[in-house]
């Protein structure tokens, strides 16, 4: 839509002019020869898909699924984030160092949205930029009541968002299901409330109704808001013990989610954030396949389903 108006005032503005039609073929002219740097998914890999793999371990297979960023989770989910109160900040810089992989963010589901300011330090001291939690509750709200809650909220989270801003770090807040922020409005809304630059959705489609065209006009309606991206769906869910095959449904190009409308919505809007293929396995804490290579490959399966769907899109 926002494409769409732009063109409208641009040619609105081109007939106003005597070489209208010159300037148009020049500038038709220079594109075809300098043509425009094709959109690519900017890839990070999350700790936890290794389950508690050393993270040694994990940065050597990062590389492999063409991502040049690691994000580090904390127990249940992994242990990563753990592993590096054990190494020491040098170690694990060294470590990061050595295979090339650079770190991108932290997930603080463990110390909550009101509690990451240390975080947000850790991230910076390893090159990081960006912590990542969910809104937590109050559940269920409707109506003014839900707007008055969201607004308490925002006001609530504006110093810790600013905090972040003196130390160069990026908030992003995933719509994780059952809490306050979950769905487009009450997403939009929080926006709209809080317009800190470095404050922004980390999308989650599987915690979304699965409607591909409907999480595409969500992506252009945050736009620059979209700070963080999980190709991610909900299959048959990651709740209860599944059979691997059920289980593997949340990965793209397993379940029935047809990403070419979401990719073509990052596309529209230029997405320039990472993206990261995502599932939760059952119990919390294993790697999502038996080894550390069947791990990579599950992923890089996932990576040329989107990539396949990008051409489309």
């Amino acid at each position: 839509m926002h494409e769409q108006i732009t063109r409208r005032g641009f040619n609105k503005r081109l007939l106003g002019t005597a070489c209208a039609a010159t300037l148009a073929g020049n500038t038709l002219a220079a594109a075809t020869k300098t043509p425009q740097k094709a959109f690519q998914l900017n890839y990070i890999v999350a700790s936890c898909m290794y389950g508690t793999l050393p993270l040694e371990t994990i940065l050597q297979e990062t590389p492999k699924t063409g991502a040049q960023y690691l994000e580090i989770w904390a127990k249940r989910h992994g242990n990563q984030r753990e592993q590096i109160d054990e190494l020491g900040v040098e170690k694990t810089k060294q470590l990061f160092d050595q295979y090339n992989v650079k770190l991108g963010s932290f997930t603080c589901f463990k110390y909550g949205l009101f509690n990451m300011q240390g975080e947000m330090d850790l991230v910076k001291q390893l090159g990081g930029d960006m912590v990542i939690c969910n809104s937590g509750g109050p559940k269920g709200l409707k109506g003014a009541e839900l707007k008055a809650a969201i607004k308490k909220f925002a006001e609530k989270l504006k110093p810790h968002v600013d905090a972040a801003a003196e130390k160069g770090v990026i908030v992003g807040l995933e719509n994780h299901g059952g809490g306050l922020i979950n769905d487009p409005d009450t997403q939009l809304w929080l926006m709209e409330m809080l317009p800190a630059k470095n404050f922004g959705i980390a999308l989650a489609p599987y915690h979304l109704e699965q409607d591909p065209e409907m999480m595409a006009r969500l992506i252009q309606d945050l736009d620059e808001r979209l700070v963080h991206f999980q190709a991610w769906q909900h299959g048959m869910g990651c709740i209860k013990k599944l059979p691997k095959e059920q289980e593997l449904l949340q990965l793209p190009g397993r379940g029935d989610l047809n990403f070419v409308p979401v990719l073509a919505a990052l596309k529209q809007i230029n997405y320039q954030g990472r993206t990261e293929i995502f599932m939760h396995p059952v119990p919390r804490g294993i790697p999502i396949m038996p080894t550390a290579e069947q791990v990579t490959a599950e992923i890089n399966r996932s990576r040329a389903y989107l990539e396949n769907c990008l051409k489309q899109a």
